[in-house]
């Protein structure tokens, strides 16, 4: 089965994961607050078994959090997903000067447009500009392309449209 997509089969050897183990964060991708005990009914496994694999794979770095989804409008903040391109010898500088950067909410080096992409997160239009601007500042960037987020779209299931 996959993971929204989001997990290689391939990897999963890799990884020492079974399918029970795929299965099991699948089900927490789609609500990481369900009780282990219906977990542990819909895998079909004990309770203490699927505790012991959410700690196998919350060690193994696999599981790194549990976080809500935020409606960020509704909560009033403003967001971007932003790139940022860098000298290259300058990457891991760079990167460790917007890991301090408390508005900076998830950094991700990628392979696309840009070097690094990042989400922002502040409280007003105003702070989100100058968060842009901060990073523009830093040694080592070349170019800040901001894509301000203007309405967030609801991607659980069973509500598609805006």
């Amino acid at each position: 089965m996959e993971l929204n997509g989001y997990v290689n089969k391939a990897l999963v050897p890799t990884l020492n994961m079974d399918n029970f183990d795929t299965l099991l964060l699948e089900r927490l991708t789609s609500d990481a607050r369900m009780p282990k005990i219906a977990l542990a009914r819909e895998l079909g496994l004990t309770e203490a078994a699927v505790r012991k694999r959410l700690r196998k794979l919350e060690r193994s770095g696999i599981i790194v959090g549990y976080r809500a989804v935020i409606d960020y409008q509704k909560a009033g903040l403003s967001s971007s997903f932003t790139g940022v391109d860098t000298d290259p010898e300058k990457l891991w500088s760079v990167i460790s000067k917007i890991r301090e950067i408390p508005e900076v909410k998830f950094l991700s080096i990628t392979a696309g447009d840009h070097t690094i992409m990042a989400e922002i997160l502040t409280r007003s239009v105003e702070q989100l500009e100058e968060t842009h601007r901060r990073i523009e500042s830093l040694d080592g960037v070349r170019r800040v392309c901001p894509a301000v987020v203007v309405k967030q779209m609801n991607l659980e299931k069973g509500s598609a449209s805006p």
